[in-house]
């Protein structure tokens, strides 16, 4: 049996309070192969602070333990710093939620593509600005020559989007954790955005975690599903199983779902108990 990309065991995501440290993510376990694992639960659920967590980036007071953490074997909890900041974005990437954000506003996406080439693959000037040009064609940008020199503020949200994908993927890193990259666009541009993405990520054998709201983007497009309720893992199921889930959050959750051509007298609304949560 191949070994898993990432291996998560008791993970903890604690932020002082007045009356001492409270777990916005407890006691999470699961581990992700080369596959598409998706992450679904109401927000504070503990969905971001989850992948924030495997990359060293949740930020200051907050405290991150596990009993386990590693990548590709190599125990990320006792990896030095320098270490594991080599590690992220080169060999594992993140897709923020929002590429507004995510983008430096000052800089044109060609500079900030070229240097994501320069620093992970050691590009010179005119072979990062090829490569620059490449990775937008790649994801299905249109006349990536004009979009290289054009600022963030210039471009639609959902070029924006592909723009952070193209970012994300240039070092061609072995796990990719996606933070709603869909969340902020139409349903058109959406399933454009996933198309692409799901096309990058089977072409490379990449592992993906995609954590999202969208219940039915997750069971269309990922391989294995995660609950989070109050920052725990309530259930774990076969994305086309979704459907067929067991507890009863999940299955509120699937019932706040509309459909097309089902009738409803009154809005359900989601039934929660504290013990789903210790």
């Amino acid at each position: 049996m191949t070994a898993p990309l990432l291996e998560v065991a008791g993970l903890t995501v604690s932020f002082p309070t007045r009356d001492g440290l409270h777990p916005v993510v407890r006691d999470v376990s699961f581990t992700v192969g080369r596959e598409k694992v998706g992450i679904v639960g109401e927000s504070g659920s503990g969905k971001s602070m989850t992948a924030r967590a495997i990359l060293d980036l949740v930020p200051p007071p907050g405290r991150v333990s596990a009993a386990r953490l590693a990548f590709a074997g190599q125990d990320l909890r006792s990896m030095p710093t320098r270490e594991r900041a080599k590690l992220r974005g080169k060999r594992i990437s993140m897709i923020l939620q929002d590429p507004r954000h995510a983008l430096n506003p000052v800089m044109t996406i060609g500079a900030q593509l070229a240097e994501t080439f320069r620093l992970h693959k050691g590009a010179n000037g005119r072979q990062a600005r090829e490569r620059s040009l490449q990775a937008l064609n790649a994801v299905h940008i249109r006349d990536p020559a004009r979009v290289v020199d054009l600022y963030p503020h210039e471009i639609s949200g959902g070029m924006g989007q592909r723009v952070m994908i193209a970012m994300m993927l240039a070092p061609d890193p072995e796990l990719l954790l996606a933070d709603e990259p869909t969340s902020a666009l139409d349903a058109t541009v959406e399933a454009g955005i996933l198309e692409t993405l799901d096309e990058l990520v089977t072409a490379r054998g990449m592992g993906l975690v995609l954590v999202s709201h969208d219940l039915d983007l997750v069971s269309a497009f990922c391989d294995r599903v995660l609950v989070f309720y109050a920052g725990r893992i309530v259930e774990e199921l076969d994305a086309r199983n979704l459907r067929a889930a067991q507890h009863p959050y999940t299955q509120g959750l699937m019932a706040c779902v509309p459909r097309l051509g089902q009738r409803r007298t009154e809005l359900p609304v989601l039934r929660r108990d504290a013990s789903w949560a210790r």
